[in-house]
């Protein structure tokens, strides 16, 4: 059945660390005043999130990734800006690189509290931080058909991210811990596959019925239906540390997204691939980001990253035209050349140990890395 050519309209939602300037480590009950004058300055764009040493910012509707950009930019800057006053800053970045989960506190929030109840050290251990984003797709029946097939690139967007290599002070030897931490919950993971809305919202109602959760937003897949905007949220992502790279991933999704209903209109579709296969790219990306390579399931051998990139920015070369974001996709190359935050973060600890600091002044270090470069550019 044909449908609607889709709005594609993007929204980006980014959380943060909040650190303390003078000891790196995490603000553990920064002050209220610190949320309430961020919501003055960007009404409604920000909130709390579960712990008290996060916050989420969530730019506007946009109409092109260009007015994303510049949404998101602003908030970062308006977040940070007003995080200084207090002594404390921002880090976008997955994983902090030495706090300890055991001495973080949850918001105080009905919702928060249900999680932390029912969820116990799974929840507690969430000292963690993602970046989502929404591509506004109208049709309740496309949105779950462009879903079940986006599954493939998934791990894509994910290599391109990481930014979370340290947890509690060690080098995981992951370049994507915080999904080894976020896949401890139920719900979590690649979505279910459905054969259309009404099935989908059948299961829904299900787990809704039965108490056993309050809406479809208790479904944290790595791709879904949003339960609040008529949107395909993408959320297998690491929260970028630099925003030109979250802007170029966030503009490669809703490139991909539109590539696969152009496939539709012209009475064609993505291959549909068992989720066996999609979770070995899946851990392949958490385990070694864009370092080894994923599994061409056509070919079936392992394939350079940057040969997969070259090959997805050629498919999606129309639609980013369309779209107006060529440069913004582009950039994904760059990724690929001086890597993610990972990477960065993993150098910045090696050349501080290797100059003499010792392993507290090492990590110190990288979170002053994290601090300048979130920052960087705005």
């Amino acid at each position: 059945m044909a449908v609607d050519e889709p709005t594609f309209t993007i929204g980006i939602e980014e959380e943060y660390l909040l650190v303390d300037r003078t000891t790196r480590d995490l603000a553990r009950d920064p002050p209220a005043a610190v949320f309430e004058e961020c919501e003055a300055r960007i009404k409604g764009l920000v909130r709390p999130e579960f712990l008290k040493s996060q916050i989420e910012v969530g730019t506007r509707v946009s109409q092109t990734v260009q007015q994303a950009a510049d949404d998101l930019a602003r908030l970062r800057r308006t977040v940070a800006d007003v995080a200084a006053e207090y002594g404390l800053a921002t880090i976008a970045a997955s994983t902090h690189p030495f706090s300890e989960w055991q001495e973080q506190t949850h918001t105080d929030k009905d919702r928060y509290n249900v999680l932390a109840r029912d969820m116990q050290a799974v929840a507690r251990r969430l000292v963690i931080c993602g970046m989502h984003v929404h591509v506004g797709i109208e049709d309740d029946e496309l949105r779950i058909d462009l879903m079940n097939q986006v599954g493939y690139f998934l791990p894509h967007l994910l290599a391109l991210s990481t930014s979370s290599p340290f947890w509690r002070g060690v080098d995981t030897g992951l370049k994507s811990y915080r999904l080894s931490v976020f896949d401890e919950l139920p719900r979590t993971g690649l979505p279910e596959r459905f054969t259309s809305y009404m099935e989908y919202q059948r299961h829904v109602d299900v787990l809704t019925g039965a108490g056993l959760i309050k809406d479809a937003s208790m479904l944290w897949w790595d791709v879904r239906p949003s339960a609040r905007f008529p949107t395909l949220e993408m959320r297998i992502t690491d929260v970028c540390t630099r925003l030109e790279d979250a802007i170029a991933i966030a503009a490669l999704f809703v490139c991909i997204v539109r590539f696969l209903f152009r496939l539709r209109r012209n009475n064609q579709r993505w291959r549909i691939y068992a989720a066996m296969l999609i979770n070995e790219n899946r851990w392949r990306a958490q385990r070694y980001g864009l370092d080894e390579g994923l599994v061409d399931f056509g070919k079936g051998q392992v394939v350079p990253f940057a040969e997969l990139v070259d090959e997805l920015l050629e498919l999606i070369d129309e639609d980013a035209t369309a779209l107006g974001c060529l440069t913004e996709v582009g950039h994904c190359r760059e990724i690929i050349k001086r890597g993610t935050s990972a990477h960065r973060q993993l150098t910045t600890y090696a050349d501080a140990v290797n100059a003499g600091a010792s392993r507290e002044e090492a990590l110190a270090a990288v979170v002053d890395m994290l601090i300048e470069e979130t920052v960087r550019g705005l």
